[in-house]
């Protein structure tokens, strides 16, 4: 036991020097599968992250002043400064009390013309009318004069913490994300749309992950990205251990206000982008789609009445299929040869819910209600009790 203490402290002591927060394998959490160069979804070539975080004021909710903790978080499957390139792309509900706006043409066309952008519940306008006048100022469409879109734009709920409603989340703060969209390595925790999440009876937020796989004799890659703000902590279960009921009485979230809630334990949301280099097509990423609840479940997910589950899954192969004029060519994955791509799915959505709640640190805001972060001491010694520790 003092051993495992010590490579805790060892552990905490080099990542605070590096300014480098740790991640679940950091800290000896085992998974399945094998991860792209960042472990991130973009692994996944050509896509692009970027954050807006909004972090101010402290103590009573005052509405439209704060305490403010929120922000705004955008994906571009082929990066901005491709501009207008649509991608296959499907989506899928698990349980509906939430929001992805754009949805109804993704399936009635099949592609995905535009950035996903995720936010607060109450900032899904503000964000979609923001994108669309970046499209003008910036000419997405490259000289079109009649142009129609719908911005894809989800969300979950950070009211808890967030003086959600005093619309903090301006047409700047979206500029901002956009702006700082880049590929390569992509923070964790409270960054972006997920800011002020709570997951699984703990602080979430934004996590990532991925997996490179391998079907007949070409590589493909996996990635998947979360804002994670579901789930009862009794469910939580960490590499098949049930942490949750470990840390059943370790700190619990504290609210002091608002007073009046119909908020049940478990209730929330979960917003989940998976980006793919396999060449699938509309209704092949469909079940992409509906097989990221699996992961969300192995980690502790249900459904919850209260909970917007929305899921989104897109190919970034097949460069030429989307043409106004002409007939194209694609080239599509056979359904027999799936299996690899749905598993990577389920591993890694998995592993970026933890990843989430790894990098989440403690957070207080309005009327000084809390989230504590997942104590990796405690986690660690958990795990090692049920021999589930990867030890270097």
């Amino acid at each position: 036991m003092q051993r495992t203490l010590v490579t805790v402290i060892i552990l905490l002591l080099y990542f605070h020097s590096y300014a480098q927060k740790p991640r679940a394998r950091d800290l000896g959490i085992p998974f399945v599968g094998t991860t792209g160069t960042f472990n991130a979804i973009t692994d996944v070539n050509g896509v692009e992250v970027g954050y807006s975080t909004i972090i101010s004021g402290e103590g009573e909710n005052i509405v439209g002043k704060g305490p403010i903790r929120t922000g705004v978080t955008a994906i571009f499957p082929r990066g901005k400064a491709k501009k207008f390139s649509p991608v296959y792309a499907n989506w899928y509900s698990l349980n509906g009390n939430g929001e992805m706006t754009g949805t109804t043409w993704v399936t009635e066309s099949g592609f995905l013309e535009t950035p996903i952008m995720i936010t607060n519940t109450n900032s899904v306008g503000v964000v979609r009318d923001a994108v669309l006048k970046w499209y003008v100022d910036t000419d997405w469409y490259s000289g079109e004069d009649w142009w129609y879109t719908y911005p894809v734009v989800a969300e979950t709920y950070d009211g808890f913490l967030n003086d959600i409603y005093g619309f903090h989340v301006k047409e700047k703060h979206v500029l901002e994300a956009i702006k700082n969209s880049a590929s390569g390595k992509i923070a964790e925790g409270n960054v972006g749309g997920g800011t002020g999440m709570m997951c699984l009876g703990f602080k979430g937020g934004t996590g990532t992950s991925s997996r490179v796989i391998t079907i007949k004799d070409s590589t493909y890659t996996v990635g998947a990205i979360v804002q994670s703000n579901f789930g009862a902590k009794r469910n939580l279960s960490i590499a098949g251990v049930p942490v949750g009921i470990a840390l059943k009485d370790t700190l619990k979230y504290k609210f002091n206000g608002p007073p009046k809630s119909r908020r049940q334990e478990g209730d929330g949301s979960i917003i989940v982008v998976i980006a793919t280099d396999v060449p699938l097509l509309p209704h092949q990423l469909k079940r992409i789609a509906q097989r990221i609840p699996l992961g969300v479940g192995i980690v502790g997910g249900r459904g919850s009445n209260g909970s917007g589950d929305i899921f989104l899954a897109f190919s970034t192969a097949n460069e030429a299929a989307f043409n106004r004029d002409e007939s194209t060519t694609v080239t599509s994955m056979s359904n027999d040869l799936l299996m690899p791509v749905f598993e990577a799915t389920v591993q890694a959505v998995e592993e970026a819910i933890i990843n989430a709640m790894v990098a989440a640190e403690t957070m207080e805001g309005i009327n000084g209600n809390k989230a504590y972060s997942l104590p990796h001491d405690l986690l660690i010694k958990t795990l090692k009790k049920y021999n589930r520790l990867n030890e270097k």
